[in-house]
């Protein structure tokens, strides 16, 4: 079984692309293994349909270089941070063991994010508990890191991504019915507009800039960051 360095556990497909895909490609560059887990295939999504964005998702997975990529199945829209889908996702994160687990933003504009963001914080503690029964060991990962996603949040965390961008675009548009087609027929959504890669590119601005950076994704700890030496920050 694949021990993986960052996992990402997310509500939809192509939430961890838009707003840490950037980052994935970075750590995937340092030599780390990274994974996605799908909590959803996403579809309630105006445009496509759950068999296309499973194609999609798969296609993302390639170019990010993912070691591994799962989707949990669970109800879009209406999962809930419940006895079931807990054991589930912490089953999952026993399963891979993951030293770091980025997730959902922890308030926006969809529902599911924050309803994600929940449920896997609390999988996550619960997943290192023995007595909890599931098919693999009991496993915590060191820390957890809140996205931010549409609803702009103050960082705890900001990861230059600046050499990834264009890389990250290109990963993004393997999702080819969520983000702008002008052959599409199918109705506007608040991604799907011509403007939404700009929205990303000035948010990455801002939140790059208090760091001195050019382009940046940010994150919200769940819990506060430890070191053992001052100096290994920036």
């Amino acid at each position: 079984m694949i021990q993986l360095d960052i996992l990402a556990v997310v509500a939809h497909p192509d939430d961890a692309e838009i707003s840490a895909g950037g980052t994935l490609l970075r750590q995937r560059s340092l030599g780390h293994t990274v994974g996605i887990v799908d909590l959803t295939r996403g579809e309630l999504g105006t445009r496509g349909s759950a068999e296309i964005r499973d194609l999609e998702a798969g296609r993302a997975a390639e170019r990010l270089g993912l070691a591994v990529r799962e989707n949990l199945g669970l109800a879009d829209g209406f999962f809930r941070n419940d006895q079931e889908s807990m054991v589930k996702v912490a089953e999952v994160i026993r399963k891979y063991r993951p030293h770091i687990v980025l997730t959902n933003a922890i308030h926006d504009r969809h529902p599911d994010h924050g309803r994600a963001a929940s449920l896997v914080r609390d999988a996550c503690f619960y997943a290192g508990l023995p007595k909890l029964v599931t098919d693999f060991s009991a496993w915590r990962p060191t820390q957890i890191y809140h996205m931010i996603q549409d609803y702009y949040i103050e960082p705890g965390l900001i990861v230059d991504v600046a050499s990834f961008w264009e890389e990250k675009i290109e990963v993004l548009k393997c999702y080819s019915t969520q983000f702008f087609n002008p052959d599409s027929v199918e109705p506007v959504t608040p991604i799907s507009g011509p403007e939404f890669f700009d929205f990303l590119r000035s948010r990455a601005i801002t939140l790059a800039r208090p760091g001195g950076l050019l382009l940046a994704e940010g994150f919200v700890p769940a819990r506060v960051p430890v070191t053992a030496d001052l100096l290994a920050l920036k």
